[in-house]
């Protein structure tokens, strides 16, 4: 079931090696069992292994041959190499505790501190380190970061100690081991008064700032008292509460598990043991792990109202909290929704913002709101190095009669996974053959699966839902398979023992038990942790360039952080998943978030005195760009992982860290608000605009004053402006180093900034297209280096033959405007008008759909069909918005149209706030359905106007094109001056065509309200 302003659920496990140093505990034990003066030591010789020999190495995918004679020649050759070194270092050989060649060359051993040294200074070794004692310890997380290591931020106490993390989310179980004080902690710098959250909307909603134990709605919702680790939760649903009955719980306590993840994510304790069905998983630890956390539950399970989001981050700003982690959007761009604007002030505030980049990837322009907002950071997900696996054996493995069916295999898969196994060999089906392919909860499987292991397919419902579907008709497990060999695999607490694989091993296993049969066996052994590749795009993570009404010019995500199989805080009452676990295993861009927000918390300690968009540049400017896309091997560009992958790891105190990056590109209010006023989005008032304009802020998107530089439209030539500040201790020189994208030159002016600490400089990139296709996005870097310090920044760039404003607006039956174009060619050019056409609205009623996904079948049960014909059409606009609809205000009413039989466009913003547009749509027959997703009042239905303008093709009309450039000339500009008469009342619609002489280069919509 779609939600709406989405938290960006996904559920999926890890497991994280966390460093305890030599001395400590069990170390110092096992140490002393052999030689109480002797420690454990990791030995790295020069040699490469034999991975890393390129008379050994492997072609890719391809399994390593030990037996194999050149192998076998080259291993006694490294261990000659090794043996001798030992020898030389006068240590007994009965010191090396043990060896490894394939895919590291090395060996551990227990040495005395003279012994090590004197192995140090022998010929082809490395290194000699003592080694360290890990734990399974968020889990994998701090140590994939590099902040739990000895000389990381946590061993410089930089952990988060007197910042306060606010989430705003589905709750939290204020219980969980992640959230308990143990006394050790700070009393916290704010104090959450009692308030009406409600009181500005009417509805008496008081919170007292740490709401817990609504017993006469639930008895379960047991009474809590904060303490000094968490110092507050508020339930925030005050239109939720209100409207929507049903719910787990009224109060902030968690009925989902998303909000106590994503919390103790971000600044869970320290080393909380983590158990999931009755099985050790080792410890997990929160990023800012001493940090405070202050929870507003502001999402129920259909989703969260916007104006419950506005009242909790506007409580937030109040309260006083540092950070905000915002694992909720829409797949909808904007700029101007409640919850975009909120946050803007928020930033103004001295807030730091986290947000979630959304889960519709991996197809290009799938960031939503708030994501698509430059005044924030949105992040991606990728994986880390280490996953939960579980090992699947069929039943005829070993036999080879059945190899033929295993295209390929040999019977063995393996499956991500947290769950027990199923205890040994169960009966096999495939839930296609009993009439449930997809493991939906509504159908029943025929024949029965009583006892039995079930293939289910991927798709349609959430995946914890088949597995329950599975264990509510008996079955003994599930194996859950892709559609594509390109989506993760991902852990989640199903309700019977499963492993999730990709359609290769699916498609292998359903040919198993199409020749088996009846004899088809199959066993799901534990999950353990296994290593994986680590920085790889997760398919799901949404990806840029941002579309309209967003600009193209914002790079985003951000950047990308850990998002798949995080394993962190759940409530044992989930709304889906297996209850009573306190811990889960899940994915998605929700868990991405939190470790951003959680490295905010370190930064805001380390550099309290810094603006959010200093901090947020710190982490863009110093992260990796060695990120994969989600096929693990093609190198993800700025649209996949926007600057790279955070990298928080190191010395606090080096240079170049993430707490001293040398320098930072900072921003404002009067930045942001100009941005708006360039978009003309009407956010700040006409005066405002031109009084930020005579202060010479720039209004351009491409030139407010990001770490990334984006320009979507390089009309020729294109000149951007950034200003960045020194936030190092000394002087510096930097020097500007500029990888161009493919066909382009850039020249940067001045190409060396001497900068005090504290000192500004701004500087000017002057982008040609010198070769590069137009309309094909091309990818580069600008990197100012001085001494150690590299300051890293993405560049987008797009070609394009004509720049023009995408619209413009007036009013009055009789008026004039202007506008002005930017030319990328030289030849012919020509401006034409097309329209004015009125509004054509299709109205009608629809009532709730029961299912709440959308389907052509639905009509007359929850949808409604408008077919319509176009011909000869320039242009196609379609809204609807709260006040089209007569109904309550939770009142939420998509929009989705088809053409030829097929979806070609939608729009499913929060609430009513619709919007679809097509240029140039193709002659023939649409029609336009109009989806009650929630429709509180009904029955009965409620009434709704869909307005819809169709721009000819054809020129002529009420509107005209006065005055225009002759000709275009690559690198100049000209100004369109158009007008218009006769216009009776009401809302229309026309365009500006521009073209050369080959055929239409773009349009310019002219939005007149009369």
């Amino acid at each position: 079931m779609r939600r709406k302003l989405l938290i960006a659920l996904a559920a999926l496990a890890t497991a994280v090696a966390t460093a305890i140093p030599a001395g400590a505990g069990p170390l110092d034990s096992t140490a002393a069992a052999v030689n109480s003066s002797r420690a454990p030591y990791l030995v790295v010789m020069e040699s490469q292994p034999v991975l890393g020999n390129e008379e050994t190495a492997v072609e890719r995918g391809q399994p390593l041959d030990a037996s194999d004679p050149a192998v076998e020649r080259y291993v006694e050759e490294i261990q000659e190499e090794k043996a001798e070194a030992v020898e030389n270092a006068g240590i007994d050989a009965d010191a090396v505790v043990a060896s490894f060649q394939y895919a590291s060359n090395g060996f551990s051993a227990l040495l005395t501190e003279a012994e090590a040294e004197a192995l140090a200074q022998q010929k082809g070794v490395r290194s000699v380190v003592q080694d360290e004692l890990h734990q399974l310890h968020t889990d994998n997380s701090p140590s994939f970061l590099g902040i739990d290591k000895k000389n990381g931020a946590w061993a410089a106490g930089i952990d988060g100690e007197g910042v306060v993390v606010g989430v705003i989310d589905t709750g939290i179980w204020p219980e969980h081991p992640s959230f308990a004080d143990d006394g050790t902690y700070p009393a916290p710098p704010i104090t959450l008064d009692t308030v009406d959250l409600g009181a500005g909307l009417g509805i008496p909603f008081v919170s007292t700032g740490c709401d817990f134990g609504n017993t006469a709605y639930n008895p379960a919702d047991a009474p809590f008292r904060c303490n000094n680790k968490l110092i507050g939760a508020r339930n925030a649903m005050v239109l939720y509460d209100t409207l929507i009955p049903g719910e787990t719980y009224h109060s902030a306590r968690d009925y989902d598990g998303h909000g106590t993840h994503v919390a103790s994510t971000a600044a869970g304790n320290a080393g909380v043991n983590a158990e999931l069905f009755g099985r050790d998983f080792g410890t997990v630890s929160g990023i800012a792990h001493r940090a405070h956390v202050v929870m507003y539950s502001a999402c129920g399970d259909l989703g969260c109202f916007g104006g419950d989001l506005t009242v909790a981050i506007d409580q937030a700003v109040a309260d006083g909290v540092d950070v905000i982690n915002y694992s909720i959007g829409s797949g909808t761009p904007g700029l101007t929704g409640p919850d975009d604007i909120a946050f803007l002030f928020a930033a103004d505030a001295g807030v730091f913002v986290a947000t979630s980049n959304g889960n519709g990837g991996p197809g290009a322009s799938t960031t939503g709101s708030p994501a698509s907002v430059p005044w924030i950071t949105s992040v991606g997900a990728s994986t880390q190095d280490r996953t939960f696996e579980a090992k699947i054996k069929t039943g005829h493995a070993d036999d080879s009669r059945w190899t033929s069916f295993w295209a390929g295999s040999t019977g063995r898969f393996k499956g991500a996974s947290v769950t027990p196994g199923t205890g040994g060999q169960k009966p096999f089906v495939d839930a296609a053959d009993h009439g449930n392919e997809l493991c939906d909860p509504a159908v029943s499987f025929d024949p029965s699966i009583s006892g039995k292991v079930v293939l289910c397919l991927r798709g349609g419902f959430a995946r914890v839902a088949k597995s329950q579907a599975v264990y509510e008709q008996g079955g003994a497990g599930m194996v859950l398979y892709n559609p594509t060999d390109t989506q993760a695999l991902v852990t989640d607490n199903h309700w019977v023992p499963s492993a999730h694989i990709n359609l290769t091993d699916g498609t292998a296993l359903k040919d198993y038990i199409d020749e088996a049969g009846s004899d088809a066996t199959v066993q799901i052994q534990g999950s353990k942790r296994s290593d994986a590749q680590g920085r790889v795009m997760a398919d799901f993570s949404s990806r840029g360039p941002v579309g309209a009404p967003a600009s193209a010019d914002i790079i985003k995500p951000d950047v990308t952080a850990p998002g798949v199989n995080i394993l962190a805080g759940n409530t044992p009452t989930p709304t889906l998943g297996s209850p009573g676990e306190l811990f889960q295993s899940i994915s998605g861009t929700s868990m991405s978030s939190p470790h951003v927000a959680g490295v905010f918390a370190l930064i805001k300690q380390a550099n309290p005195d810094w603006s959010p968009a200093m901090a947020k540049s710190a982490i863009m400017t110093t992260a990796t760009q060695s990120v994969r896309k989600e096929d693990g091997i093609t190198k993800a560009d700025p649209f996949d992982r926007g600057a790279g992958h955070i990298k928080p790891r190191g010395n606090p105190d080096r240079q170049n860290s993430i707490f001293d990056p040398g320098l930072v590109y900072d921003a404002g209010l009067f930045e942001y608000a100009a941005f708006t006023c360039g978009l003309d989005l009407g956010v700040f008032t006409p005066g405002s605009c031109v009084f930020l304009d005579g202060l010479g802020i720039p209004f351009e998107p491409y030139n407010l004053n990001l770490p990334s530089i984006g320009v979507s439209e390089v009309p020729g030539v294109r000149t951007v402006e950034r200003t960045v500040t020194n936030v190092s201790s000394g002087r510096q020189s930097y020097t500007a180093h500029v990888k161009e994208p493919a066909g382009y030159d850039i020249t940067v002016t001045p190409s060396t900034l001497n900068l005090a600490p504290g000192e500004s400089a701004t500087f000017v990139m002057t982008i040609t297209n010198v070769s590069a296709p137009v309309d094909v996005w091309r990818f580069g870097s600008l990197k100012w280096k001085a001494g150690t310090y590299k300051v890293k920044s993405p560049i987008a760039v797009k070609g394009s033959l004509l720049e023009a404003p995408s619209s413009i607006t007036g009013t009055g039956a009789d008026g004039s405007a202007s506008f002005d174009v930017n030319f990328g060619y030289t030849g012919d050019y020509t401006a034409a008008p097309h329209g004015l056409v009125p509004d054509t609205p299709a109205s009608g009623s629809v009532g709730q759909d029961p299912d709440q996904t959308f389907d052509p079948s639905d009509v007359g049960n929850g949808a409604t069909a408008h077919p319509f014909t176009l011909t000869g059409s320039a242009f196609l606009r379609i809204t609807m918005d709260q006040d089209d609809v007569i109904a309550d205000p939770a009142t939420d009413i998509d929009l989705f149209l088809y053409y030829d039989g097929a979806e070609i466009a939608n729009s499913t913003a929060g609430g009513t706030a619709e919007l679809i547009d097509i240029a140039l749509p193709a002659d023939g027959d649409y029609i336009l359905y109009v989806h009650g997703w929630s429709v509180p009042d009904a029955p009965p239905d409620v009434d709704y106007t869909a307005h819809m303008w169709d721009v000819p093709l054809a020129s002529g009309g009420s509107l005209s094109v006065d005055s225009a450039p002759a000709s275009a000339v690559l690198g100049t500009s000209g100004t369109v001056g158009v007008s218009w008469t006769g216009l009776g009342a009401g809302h229309y619609l026309g365009a500006v065509s521009h073209s050369d002489g080959s055929g239409l280069l773009g349009l310019t919509l002219v939005d007149i309200a009369n």
